[in-house]
C-alpha cells in the first residue's frame, strides 16, 4: 500500500488534473506540473507548479492555464488551422490569437465557470510583461490587443486592467479598418473555417493582407465541398496529385491535433515535393539536367555533418522571462545569502582586477610631432628660438578599450548547488568590475528544456525512430544580461541560476557557437568570450541514438572553427574537469572558491601588457 502524500496540494492537483482531462474531451492526456513555462504537446500539458502553501494566485493561474490549454484542444482542429494560417509573421500571430480567443470564448458559453479562471491567467500575464504601463499603441502588440477585443466582444466580459489597456489603444484602429467585418463574429464563432476566413479578412482589413500567401479556397475547392461524382471521372496527373493530398487531409482530421502538426502535414509536404519532381523529370528534354531545389541549410557552421532533429522546440529567452520580477529578486536575495562568507574574497579579487585594469589606462603619449595636439609643454623653446617649430603631441589608445566580453555559463544540472552559485556570483563581480572600466560585458547560460528529449524526442518517437536523428533534445539558451545591458538592470536575472528546475543538460558545441555568433555580430574591435563548464557534453537522449562522441565531435570542431577564424579570443574554465583537452587557452579547478580568483587572473592576464606574462598566465603554446 503506497504511502500517502503529506503534501497538502496533491488533492488539489489531482482533482484539476481530472476536471482538465474532461473538459479536453482526452482522458489519456497525461498532466504534470513544472516551474518550466506552461505548455501542452500531443500526449499531454505542463502547468504552472502549485506549491504546498497554495497561495490564490498559484491556484488561479494553474486552473487559468489548465482551462485554456482543454479549451483549445476541445474546440481547436489543427488541420483546419494549418490550412488557413497565413505565411507572414505578424499575420501569422494575429490570426493565432484569435483562433486562441475564440476557443476561450467558446468555452465561456459552454461553460461560464472557464471566464472566471482565464481572466486570472490573462490578468497574470499582462502584469508580468507590462502591459499596464504601456501609453502608446506601437509599444503594444497588435496581435495581442486582437485576440483581447476578440474575447471581449464574444464574451461581453471586462478584460483585466493591464489585457484591457493594450486592447483599448488599438481598438479604434481595428474598429474603423475592420469594423464591419467585425459584426459578423457571433455568426463566425461556432465554426473553426468560417472563423478562419473571419480572421483573414480581419487581417486583410487592417493593412496586412500581403501576408496572406494564398487563399486556400480558390487553391483547393474540392476541401469544401467533396463530390463523390468527380472520383469516377478521368483526372489529370496535376489533379490526381491534388486528390491524394485532399485524402491524406481527410484521414488527418481524425487523428489529435499534435500527431497532424508533427507528422501528418509532413509527410504530406515531402511525397507532394517528390511527386512534383518526379513529374518534372518525366516532361523535361532529354540530357537536360533537373532543377533540383537546393539542399538545406547546415545547421552548424562548423560541422556540416551534424544534424538537429527538431530545431523548431528550441528556445532562446531572456531570464526575465523565465520568472516573475519578485522571483527573481528572491532568488538574487538566496544567491547573496548563500555566498555571504565568500563576500570578502570577492570583493578583493574584484578590486585587483579594477587596480590591474585601471592601470593600463594611464596616459601614454608620443611627442614632437608634425601634427596632433599642441604640446604646451614645449612652447617654451620656442619662444626663446623663434625659428624652433611648433612641437604637436597624440595619445595613444588604450590597449582594451573598445572591448567586450561573454562569459558563458554552464547551466547543466551537475552544477546544481555551490558551483552554480560561485559561477553566478562570479560573473556578477566581472560584469560590474569591468563594466567600471568602459568594458562591455555579456552573461549568458546554456541548459535543455526537458530531461531525457522533451518535444524533439516525443515527435521522434511519432514518426518511428528514424535512424541517427542527430541532436535529440530541446535547447534553452539564456541572456542573463546583454552587452549593451547596464549591471544594475541585469543584477537580478543571475539570481534565476537558483531557481529549481531549470539546469538539466548541456549540449556545449551548439551553445558555444551561438555565443560566438552572438559577439562577432557586436560592433567592438576586441572580443573575448570564456566558457565555463563542469564537464563534457552531455545529453542522454542524444547519445543514447547516436555515436558515443556525437556532442563531443562537434565541440571540437567549433572550437577549431573559432579558434581558426581569429575574431573571438577563446579560453575556458573547468570545474574540476579538465578542459585542456578542448580549449588551448584553459584552465582546470578542483575547488568551485577557486573560480573567482581564476576568472579574475585570466582576464587581467589578456589585458596584460607584457605578451610573455600574458602567455604564461593563459597557458599558450609555441610562445616565443
Amino acid at each position: 500500500m503506497s504511502k500517502p502524500s503529506d503534501n497538502p496540494a496533491d488533492p488539489f492537483k489531482k482533482a484539476l488534473a481530472e476536471a482538465t482531462k474532461t473538459m479536453a474531451r482526452d482522458s489519456e492526456m497525461t498532466i504534470s506540473y513544472s516551474v518550466d513555462p506552461p505548455g501542452m504537446t500531443r500526449e499531454g500539458m505542463r502547468l504552472p507548479q502549485v506549491t504546498r502553501r497554495m497561495t490564490r494566485d498559484e491556484v488561479l493561474l494553474a486552473r487559468g492555464t489548465a482551462d485554456a490549454f482543454a479549451l483549445r484542444r476541445r474546440y481547436h482542429n489543427e488541420a483546419t488551422a494549418s490550412r488557413y494560417t497565413p505565411s507572414g509573421p505578424l499575420a501569422r500571430d494575429i490570426f493565432d490569437a484569435m483562433e486562441t480567443a475564440r476557443c476561450e470564448a467558446m468555452g465561456a458559453r459552454d461553460m461560464p465557470g472557464t471566464a472566471t479562471n482565464i481572466d486570472a491567467k490573462i490578468g497574470h500575464e499582462a502584469d508580468r510583461k507590462g502591459y499596464g504601463q504601456i501609453r502608446q499603441a506601437q509599444d503594444a502588440p497588435l496581435a495581442t490587443a486582437a485576440g483581447y477585443l476578440v474575447r471581449h466582444l464574444a464574451t461581453g466580459r471586462p478584460l483585466p486592467a493591464g489585457a484591457n489597456n493594450v486592447m483599448e489603444l488599438w481598438r479604434g484602429f481595428i474598429e474603423d479598418q475592420a469594423g464591419g467585418t467585425l459584426e459578423t463574429l457571433d455568426d463566425v464563432l461556432a465554426d473553426q473555417a468560417a472563423f478562419a476566413r473571419f480572421a483573414r479578412q480581419m487581417i486583410s482589413d487592417m493593412g496586412y493582407g500581403d501576408q496572406l500567401g494564398d487563399d486556400p479556397d480558390m487553391e483547393d475547392p474540392a476541401d469544401e465541398a467533396p463530390d463523390e461524382a468527380e472520383e469516377d471521372e478521368q483526372e489529370p496527373e496535376s489533379n490526381a496529385d491534388q486528390d491524394g493530398a485532399d485524402d491524406e487531409d481527410d484521414a488527418a482530421s481524425e487523428r489529435s491535433q499534435e500527431e497532424q502538426q508533427d507528422s501528418s502535414q509532413a509527410q504530406v509536404s515531402s511525397d507532394e515535393s517528390a511527386e512534383q519532381q518526379e513529374g518534372e523529370e518525366a516532361e523535361m528534354p532529354e540530357g537536360d539536367a533537373p532543377n533540383e531545389p537546393p539542399p538545406p541549410a547546415a545547421h552548424s557552421d562548423a560541422d556540416p555533418n551534424y544534424k538537429v532533429y527538431s530545431p523548431r522546440f528550441d528556445e532562446e529567452i531572456r531570464a526575465e522571462d523565465l520568472a516573475e520580477p519578485v522571483e527573481l529578486e528572491r532568488l538574487r536575495a538566496y544567491l547573496d545569502q548563500q555566498l555571504e562568507p565568500l563576500k570578502g574574497a570577492v570583493s578583493r579579487l574584484a578590486n585587483k582586477l579594477q587596480r590591474r585594469l585601471q592601470a593600463q589606462q594611464s596616459r601614454s603619449w608620443e611627442f614632437d610631432l608634425e601634427e596632433g595636439t599642441l604640446d604646451a609643454g614645449r612652447l617654451a623653446r620656442v619662444v626663446a628660438n623663434p625659428t624652433m617649430p611648433l612641437s604637436f603631441k597624440i595619445e595613444h589608445d588604450t590597449e582594451f578599450r573598445d572591448t567586450c566580453v561573454t562569459l558563458l555559463l554552464d547551466n547543466s544540472g551537475s552544477m546544481r548547488g555551490r558551483p552554480i552559485s560561485i559561477a553566478a556570483i562570479c560573473a556578477d563581480v566581472l560584469a560590474r568590475t569591468l563594466e567600471r572600466c568602459q568594458v562591455k560585458v555579456e552573461i549568458l547560460g546554456f541548459t535543455t528544456r526537458a530531461w531525457k528529449g522533451g518535444q524533439s524526442r516525443e515527435a521522434w518517437l511519432a514518426e518511428g525512430r528514424p535512424q541517427q536523428p542527430g541532436r535529440l533534445n530541446d535547447l534553452r539558451h539564456i541572456i542573463y544580461k546583454g552587452g549593451d545591458t547596464p549591471w544594475r538592470r541585469a543584477r537580478p536575472n543571475l539570481g534565476l541560476m537558483m531557481k529549481e528546475g531549470l539546469l538539466k543538460e548541456n549540449i556545449d558545441g551548439e551553445a558555444l557557437e551561438w555565443a560566438h555568433r552572438r559577439i562577432t555580430a557586436r560592433p567592438e574591435s576586441r572580443k573575448i568570450l570564456m566558457v565555463i563548464s563542469d564537464g563534457a557534453p552531455v545529453d542522454d537522449s542524444t547519445l543514447s541514438v547516436n555515436p558515443a562522441n556525437y556532442l563531443e565531435k562537434h565541440l571540437r570542431d567549433v572550437i577549431a572553427m573559432v579558434e581558426r577564424r581569429r575574431a573571438v579570443e577563446l579560453l575556458a574554465i573547468g570545474i574540476g574537469h579538465d578542459v585542456t583537452r578542448y580549449y588551448d587557452r584553459a584552465v582546470t579547478i578542483t575547488d568551485v572558491e577557486q573560480l573567482a580568483g581564476a576568472m579574475t587572473e585570466q582576464l587581467a592576464a589578456l589585458f596584460d601588457a607584457d605578451p610573455r606574462k600574458r602567455a604564461r598566465v593563459l597557458g599558450m603554446r609555441n610562445m616565443r
